[in-house]
C-alpha cells in the first residue's frame, strides 16, 4: 500500500526584539565611587603620596604637605606608622609582648613623629596677625633666643639649640606679635632637615611675611648625630647665619646685631 507523503511545515523561529543598549552616564559621583573602591585596601600614605605626585609637588623631609592631607587622616597615618614601627622593633629582635617597657613603644613613637617632632610637615602654617607700622618704626629689633627642637634628616637624631632673629622694619613693613616669631620658628623646625637649609627657609618666610628692610637669622645648635653616634663628640656645635637686605649691606648693623646676641 503506497505511503502518503506528509508535508512538514517548517516553523520559523520568532524574532526576538533586540535590546536597546543605553550607555551609562558617568557622573563625577560615579568617578569618585570607582576611585574610592579602587583605593580600598591601600595604605593611607600611598594615597597621600598619589595626591602629591598628581600635583607635581615635592615631599622632601623638610617640606610641608598639609595641603594634601584630609581632615581626620592624621590619626590614620599615625596608625600606619605605629604598625610599621612595630615591624621595626620585631626586626630588632625586641620582645614587645613580654617586655612591659616596650609593649606600646610603636604607638608612642608614631605619636611622637606625627604629632610632635615632625608636626611641621603635617599641619598648616600658624596664622600670623599683622599690624600696620603706624609709628613708622625703623630701629633694629631682636627676638630670641627661641628654643629650637628639630631632627637631622640623615639619622633622625635630635637637633637642640637656639635661634635669634633680627628685623629692621620700614614704614611699609608689617609688624607681628612676638609670640608669632616663636610659633613660625617652631613650625619650620619641626621637620627632619639640615640646619643650613632650615635657617634659609625661616629667613625666606620672614622676608615674605613682614617685608622688612633687612632680616637676620642666627642658629646655634647641638647635633646628636655627632654627640650620640659617629664621632661622639659631646662639645660639637653648629652655628650658622643668614643675612638679608640691610644686614648684608650694612656692616655696622650686622656688627650691632651680632654683638647684642652675644650678650644673651
Amino acid at each position: 500500500m503506497p505511503t502518503k507523503k506528509v508535508a512538514v511545515k517548517k516553523s520559523t523561529p520568532a524574532k526576538t526584539p533586540l535590546k536597546k543598549v543605553v550607555a551609562k552616564k558617568i557622573t563625577p559621583a560615579t568617578k569618585v565611587a570607582k576611585a574610592t573602591k579602587a583605593d580600598e585596601g591601600l595604605p593611607l600614605s600611598t594615597l597621600i603620596r598619589r595626591r602629591i605626585k598628581a600635583q607635581n609637588a615635592r615631599f622632601h623631609a623638610n617640606d610641608n604637605i598639609a595641603a594634601f592631607i584630609k581632615p581626620g587622616e592624621l590619626e590614620g597615618l599615625m596608625d600606619e606608622v605605629a604598625e610599621k614601627m612595630q615591624a621595626v622593633l620585631e626586626s630588632l629582635v625586641i620582645d614587645t609582648e613580654s617586655d612591659h617597657n616596650t609593649k606600646n613603644t610603636s604607638r608612642r613613637v608614631a605619636k611622637m613623629y606625627v604629632q610632635e617632632v615632625f608636626n611641621g610637615r603635617y599641619v598648616e602654617q600658624p596664622a600670623l596677625t599683622k599690624f600696620p607700622n603706624v609709628s613708622r618704626l625703623n630701629e633694629l629689633m631682636i627676638i630670641g633666643p627661641i628654643t629650637v627642637r628639630s631632627a637631622c634628616s640623615h639619622h633622625l637624631c635630635p637637633i637642640m639649640g637656639r635661634i635669634w632673629i633680627g628685623v629692621l622694619p620700614s614704614k611699609n613693613s608689617a609688624l607681628i606679635g612676638l609670640s608669632k616669631y616663636s610659633r613660625l620658628t617652631e613650625w619650620v623646625m619641626c621637620r627632619p632637615q639640615i640646619q643650613e637649609e632650615a635657617v634659609v627657609e625661616l629667613a625666606d618666610m620672614l622676608e615674605k611675611k613682614i617685608k622688612p628692610v633687612g632680616v637676620a637669622v642666627v642658629m646655634d645648635a647641638d647635633h646628636f648625630c655627632m654627640q650620640w653616634r659617629g664621632v661622639k663628640d659631646r662639645d660639637s656645635k653648629m652655628i650658622n647665619s643668614v643675612m638679608r637686605g640691610a644686614f648684608l649691606k650694612d656692616s655696622n648693623l650686622r656688627r650691632e646685631f651680632l654683638a647684642l646676641i652675644e650678650r644673651k
